[in-house]
């Protein structure tokens, strides 16, 4: 008997390459009725997840930010109903920790999205998929989105970014960070980071050894500093491999389930990829 899938994907994902790229489930679900949906700004996952039927499963095609989207919007009691993966989005770091691999399939969402970490800013807390980054990594989105508002078609080439901010235009700031009642103080600091996966930024491997399936939920905390910006460029530049924590005077990491972070001026930060401006602190709950 045939499955019944509502395909839910966001057209503006993977540089608005999912739109297209969506229709590649006509061959990975052959000869099962699929409804695809388009979705606009204004959708309203909960309501649709509220009338989707004990025989329908849902699959969400987009990027880490689609996901971030839909399970802040959710409740954990429409989780019961199948829920399913695709990934269309430029970074994909969900799918990079969970699947490791280029390929795509469908991942059981249903498996990951309990028990998520939760970031309080300014008062507004919801949770995280991936990871938050503070300081350098969220300027360079922060940069990638001024690009995007004057030609929102012109690619956006964030390691020429973070190369040009950490040589010349990221001011480094001062940080206080508290882990589990712990406080810990540095200097020169380009990024204060907390990972629930192991990847963010596009391939980013920030946390190696981090586990999102830890019993105990903890969460890994990086901080990167460095007072000569040549040598922490090299440095940073092994985040893609996860050999920056070779140098354990420039790149700290450390565990525990109540974080907070705080600069001495504000930084724009990232959750899943969506910036926000002027933040001073960030706590999280695992």
């Amino acid at each position: 008997m045939n499955a019944k899938y509502i395909i839910l994907f966001n057209p503006q994902s993977g540089n608005k390459s999912a739109k297209t790229n969506v229709y590649q489930l006509d061959e990975i679900l052959a000869n099962n009725d699929l409804n695809y949906v388009e979705m606009t700004p204004d959708f309203d996952y909960k309501s649709f997840m509220n009338k989707v039927g004990a025989d329908e499963r849902v699959v969400l095609c987009g990027g880490d930010g689609t996901i971030n989207r839909f399970i802040n919007e959710v409740d954990e009691s429409d989780l019961s109903k199948p829920v399913f993966y695709f990934p269309l989005g430029s970074g994909n770091d969900f799918n990079r920790d969970v699947h490791g691999k280029a390929d795509l399939i469908l991942i059981n969402l249903n498996n990951y999205i309990t028990n998520l970490p939760t970031v309080t800013i300014n008062g507004k807390t919801q949770k995280f998929i991936n990871g938050i980054g503070y300081g350098i990594d969220g300027w360079c989105c922060e940069m990638g989105d001024k690009i995007r508002a004057k030609d929102s078609d012109k690619p956006i080439n964030y390691t020429s970014i973070a190369v040009k901010g950490a040589l010349f235009q990221y001011k480094k700031t001062n940080a206080k960070v508290t882990i589990d009642g712990k406080e810990y103080h540095y200097k020169d600091v380009f990024l204060a980071s907390t990972m629930k996966g192991r990847f963010y930024g596009g391939g980013m491997m920030a946390a190696p050894e981090q586990d999102r399936n830890d019993p105990e939920h903890k969460v890994s905390v990086l901080v990167f500093r460095g007072l000569i910006r040549l040598r922490a460029l090299i440095i940073f530049s092994k985040i893609f491999t996860g050999e920056h924590l070779k140098f354990p005077k420039s790149c700290i990491l450390m565990t525990g389930k109540d974080v907070k972070v705080e600069f001495d001026s504000p930084r724009a930060l990232q959750i899943d990829g969506e910036t926000v401006l002027g933040v001073k602190e960030y706590t999280v709950k695992a």
